[in-house]
């Protein structure tokens, strides 16, 4: 089945399917370049709020310079 022939199902999905359909492409790409996903029952590291300074004042000066 192509991708033009799947267009008019996909369009027709209640929002909540189509969600879970972003959510399932999405994975499968990233598994298809090797790259690890989170699964339902993991959590991310969060950063740390002192990190977050940093950042932001790195991107102030890339913005300043431009």
């Amino acid at each position: 089945m192509s991708l033009v022939e799947l267009l008019p199902d996909i369009q027709s999905l209640p929002r909540a399917d189509k969600l879970r359909l972003i959510q399932f492409l999405a994975q499968e790409l990233a598994e298809a370049e090797g790259q690890r996903t989170l699964q339902a029952d993991q959590s991310a590291p969060a950063g740390s709020p002192d990190q977050a300074f940093a950042t932001t004042e790195t991107l102030l000066q890339i913005l300043r310079t431009e």
